[in-house]
This record gives C-alpha cells, structure tokens and sequence, in this order.
C-alpha cells in the first residue's frame, strides 16, 4: 500500500503497533489515578501487572510499527530504475500554495511538540525532585541523561530518515514519544532516568527530520526565510505550550501530568500524517521516480523528466551515505565549521548564560538590576527572530550564519576583558549581556537551517542531526564543565568558548556557500565543484 509517495510493508502492521503502544501508555493510567488521594504521589509504589503488561506491550508496539513503516525500498528500486532524473525547476519557481502551507502547519505543531518536551523538564523538577527527595547533583543528572538522548536521537534518527525516508522516521519518532510518556507514571527515580534518555531521544529525532523534510519541499525562492521561521516559531510556540501546561495542570495533577501529555501531542502527530509526504527528491535519489513525480504533481503540477545538458540536473543517485561522508569532499570544512560553532552554541547557552545571573552579581550588579536585564536581553531576542529572518532571506544566508557567531563570540569577548580588567560598569554588562543573548539566538536560529540545505539528499538528515546534536553535546559538556568550576570564572570561560566559536566563523566564511535562493541540486554542485577545484589548485 503507498503513503503519500511510498510502499510500507504493512499499514496493518503500523496500526496495530500503534494501538498496542497507546495500550501500553493507557495501562498505567489505572495507578496514576489511584494515587490521586495523595496527591499523585508515587514514590516507592509497587507496579502492578497492568503497568507491567503495558511496559512489554509498548516496545512490541513499536517494533511492529517499525515493521510496518518500513517503505520496501529494494523491491522498489528493482522496478525504478531506467527513468531519466526528474526536473526541479518547475517545483522550485511556483509560489507557494495550500499544499506549501498545510505541510508547514504540520512541521510547526511537530517542531512545536519537539521543544515542549525538553521546555517541560524546567517544570517538573521541582516536583520530582521534592517526591524523589533528589540531592541537586541528582536533579541535575536528569537533565544531563535527557540532554544525552537528545544527543543520539538527533544522529541516529537522521541516519535512519537518510535509509529509510523522512516520513517514516517522523511517524516512528512520534511513536516513540506516546510510548515514553509513561515517565510520568514511574515510581523510582531510576525508571524516570531511563524513560527521560528514551523520551529525549524520540524528541532529538524530529529537530533534523522536519527542517530536512522542509528544506526539501518548499521553493527555493521561499526555503531559507520559512525554514528559520520554523524554528523561531516551533522554538517559541514549544515553550509557551509548556508553560501552559504546567500552569493549568500541575496544581491539580502534578508534575507527572506533564509527561503523560506525550500521549495526546504525540497521537496528534500521528493524526496529521495523511498531509505529511514523502519527501520527492527522497524518492527520486532511490530510484523511485514514479512516486517522486506523483508526490511532486500534488504540489507543482505536471513534472517533466530532465533531458540533456548540465541544467538538467535531478536529484543525483545516493552515493556512499553515513557520518564519515560528511568529513570528505568539500562537506568537510562545513561540518567542521557548523559543529564547532554548535558545541560552542551549547556551552554558551547551557553553562555560560546559565551560571551568568550570579556572575553578573558577583561583578557588582545587584540582584534586580540583573534580572531586569535578562528579561530586556530575553525580549529583545524575539523581534532579533526576524531580524535573522530578514537577512538569511535578503542578505546571505552563510554570512548571516557566520556575522551572529562572530558576535556571539565578541560578546563573550567583552565579559573577558571585563572581567579581566575588574570593570564594574553596569552599562557595559547589560549591552554585553544583550549583545549574548540575541546574537546566541541568532545562531540557532540559522545553523540547522543551514544545515539541510547544504548537505546532499543522501545526506541531508543525516548531517543536520549531526549538527542538531553538537549544540545539545556542548550543554553535556558545559554541565561537566560546570561541575568543575569552569563558569564561576566569568572571564575564563568566556575566552574558552569564544576562540572556538571565532575559529568557527573564520572557517565557515572561508568555505560556506551562499544558499539563498538556490536550488538544492545548484548547492551540492556548487560545493563539489568547489572542492574539486581547490584540491586542483593545491
């Protein structure tokens, strides 16, 4: 049976699956409610067969979910090949149109329930940690360990939506979400760790796969500015629902209720994939160009097979595929560049701004001076949202990239001469701080955009969750950094992040490519030829 673009083994298969994961996440409901006399409280509560029966049923669901999901890509390709590569042309100069807009509505309620799920962590804390009676070590440990899964979610995610197609890896994705949000039902803390490393590893998997699946859909002329409002928008939308739910729920239901919540967001991801496709140029580097030319007919109308000459030019046969792909050829210096400057985001946002309330404090700024400050920088951070906008779509995208990384790096510069000289000036302190904030805003805003539409289509997911997972790597090595010390020392830490985050923008504007208003197969020949031609001259 083909969905929207390929053929699944068994949509019976999924189905059943999908039952037997909401089964599973259902059956511990019984105890949650049960344990509303006193207050949701479950610690120490022994799990009874229900919960158990549930526990087995939800990994059975997704391996048969899996199974069925799994598009037949050899038998497939046995029968498509023969075909002459499609043309893009056409799919990359129309304005956009309903079809355009539905899928960005379903890719912004994706990225949307993406953010919500580490946004909530923040909200369920202090709970967890007065029922678990956690020591702040141990509380701090969770957000690492989902830190962590989000880390290897967003890599092996990618690598999986590369082999196996975009759509199928946001369905099983999701899936994974429902089945973990029985988090919210464990009795010991233990269980809640390795359900917090499972939950962060479904959510690390829909970050890449919707801005790839995006960046392959959309007109070129219209890709660059929607793909970083995507994540503007996904980003601020994700923690707006959290804090909501935490507002209206959590009184009355704990924080436990906050995690159950993966259940409903995540059926609601499964609820609106009939407008989720499967990515065309996908489909087309497979070999399977009649369903490409299907998918593409719903969104541009009739597509004419490419003829000779270098214009024709459809999405190029996958070649090898995989992480190493990404350090050969010219991707090596861009996978370089974008990985440091996204550890160097992580450290900047996880550890340096973390610690910086009480460093602003300890060079002399009072506690409400402080404060003020944070939340003018933070508001400020949202028209900055489209200031990047602007220039991603008017200017240049790798120079808009490589300008906010440059200033994030400047910034942290500033608190290191500050800090270094022993100025005291609340002036400066504020712009530095204000300068940080919108500039580290700027850079995430437009460095998984970058991302996939740099990478080749064999590549693309792959890649993005690659860098997706470098800025989450740098928030696990600022909590190690900060376990250490490194952020009490506001200059020194400064200086550690801001030499990588500047060698980072000097390598990236050296080898970056502009993407604005590229076609995705102009981008991968740019590229090549590119290296090809300074491996020539060297």
């Amino acid at each position: 049976m083909k969905q929207n673009g390929l053929t699944f083994h068994s949509p019976f298969a999924f189905w059943i699956g999908t039952l037997a994961i909401v089964a599973g996440v259902l059956a511990h409901i019984p105890m949650f409610v049960c344990a509303s006399h006193m207050g949701y409280r479950m610690v120490g509560m022994p799990m009874d067969a229900a919960m158990l029966a549930g526990m087995a049923l939800i990994p059975l669901g997704l391996v048969l979910a899996a199974y069925g999901l799994m598009p037949r890509l050899g038998r497939l390709r046995a029968h498509g090949g023969g075909h002459a590569p499609l043309q893009f042309e056409v799919a990359d100069g129309i304005p956009l149109n309903r079809r355009h807009w539905s899928l960005v509505l379903v890719l912004v309620v994706a990225l949307t329930i993406d953010v919500m799920k580490p946004a909530t962590l923040g909200f369920v804390m202090p709970g967890m940690t007065s029922e678990y009676s956690l020591s702040k070590q141990n509380a701090g440990f969770l957000a690492l360990v989902a830190l962590t899964g989000t880390t290897v979610g967003s890599v092996a995610w990618g690598m999986i939506a590369d082999r196996y197609g975009r759509r199928a890896t946001i369905l099983l994705s999701a899936l994974m979400f429902i089945g973990t949000a029985i988090c919210g039902a464990m009795p010991s803390f233990g269980w809640n760790l390795a359900m917090c490393f499972l939950m962060g590893a479904s959510a690390g998997g829909l970050l890449p796969i919707t801005f790839t699946l995006m960046a392959e859909m959309i007109p070129a002329a219209h890709r660059g500015w929607l793909l970083v409002a995507l994540g503007g928008i996904g980003n601020s939308a994700g923690y707006l629902v959290a804090a909501g739910a935490a507002s209206l729920l959590e009184p009355s239901y704990s924080w436990r209720v906050l995690w159950l919540l993966g259940l409903p967001t995540g059926a609601v991801i499964i609820l609106l994939s009939r407008l989720l496709p499967e990515s065309p140029r996908f489909l087309a580097s497979n070999g399977l160009h009649a369903e490409a030319r299907a998918v593409l007919a719903r969104f541009a109308g009739s597509i004419r097979d490419a003829g000779a000459g270098p214009a024709a030019s459809g999405a190029p046969a996958a070649a090898g595929s995989g992480i190493g792909e990404l350090l050969r050829g010219g991707y090596a210096p861009l996978t370089i560049g974008m990985s440091v400057a996204g550890v160097a985001w992580g450290l900047a946002n996880f550890g340096f701004l973390l610690w910086l309330p009480m460093n602003l404090r300890a060079m002399g700024m009072d506690a409400a001076t402080a404060t003020s400050v944070l939340a003018r920088a933070a508001f400020l951070a949202l028209p900055g949202t489209l200031l990047v906008i602007w220039l991603y779509h008017r200017w240049s995208s790798i120079m808009t990239l490589v300008a906010f990384i440059a200033l994030s790096a400047a910034s942290l510069l500033a608190f290191f001469l500050l800090g270094w000289m022993g100025i005291a000036s609340t002036t400066a302190l504020a712009i530095a701080t204000c300068a940080l904030l919108v500039s580290a805003s700027g850079v995430i805003a437009t460095l998984i955009p970058y991302a996939s539409e740099i990478y080749p289509v064999h590549l693309r997911a792959t890649g993005s969750g690659v860098i997706a997972a470098s800025s989450k790597l740098g928030g696990i090595v600022g909590a190690g950094l900060g376990v250490v010390g490194l952020f009490a020392d506001v200059s020194l830490s400064a200086l550690v992040i801001a030499v990588p985050m500047l060698a980072a923008a000097v390598l990236l504007a050296r080898k970056g490519i502009d993407t604005r208003g590229r076609r995705l197969e102009d981008i991968q020949r740019l590229v090549t030829v590119d290296a090809a031609q300074r491996a020539s001259a060297g």
